[in-house]
C-alpha cells in the first residue's frame, strides 16, 4: 500500500516538474526572442538560465513520465505559452485561426495527461483481456 501512495506522489511530482519545465521553456523562448539574436545582453543572460532551468526540471520529470508524453506536453506548454506572451510582451500577431490550433494544442495536452492516468490504463487492460 505505502508503495502505491508513494508511487502516487512521485508521479504526481513529476506531472509539476513537467509544468514547471513548460513554464520555463516560456522563459526560454521569450528570452530568446527578446536578445536579439543573442544581441542584447539582459535577455541573452535570462535565456541560457532558462534553458538550463527547463532542460533539468524536463530531466526530472522524465524519470516517471514517459518520454514521448512528457516531450510533447513541454513541448505544447512550451509553444502555446510562447504565443501566448509573445503577443502580449513583443506585440505579435496572434489570429483567430493561429487561436484555434493552439487550443487543438491545449487539447491535446489535456488529453495524453488524461490517457496515461491509472484508470484509464486500467480499463484499457480489462478490455484487453476481455478480447
Amino acid at each position: 500500500m505505502a508503495t502505491t501512495k508513494q508511487n502516487k506522489a512521485s508521479t504526481k511530482q513529476a506531472w509539476i516538474m513537467l509544468l514547471l519545465a513548460g513554464v520555463f521553456e516560456i522563459g526560454y523562448a521569450l528570452s530568446v526572442a527578446g536578445s536579439e539574436a543573442f544581441t542584447v545582453l539582459k535577455w541573452s543572460v535570462s535565456a541560457v538560465i532558462f534553458f538550463l532551468l527547463t532542460l533539468y526540471a524536463l530531466s526530472v520529470a522524465l524519470k516517471e513520465i514517459d518520454v514521448g508524453i512528457g516531450y510533447a506536453v513541454w513541448a505544447g506548454i512550451g509553444a502555446i505559452g510562447a504565443a501566448v506572451f509573445g503577443a502580449i510582451v513583443f506585440d505579435q500577431t496572434l489570429t483567430l485561426y493561429q487561436a484555434f490550433w493552439l487550443s487543438v494544442i491545449i487539447a491535446g495536452v489535456i488529453w495524453l495527461k488524461l490517457a496515461s492516468s491509472e484508470k484509464l490504463q486500467s480499463s484499457d487492460q480489462v478490455l484487453a483481456s476481455n478480447q
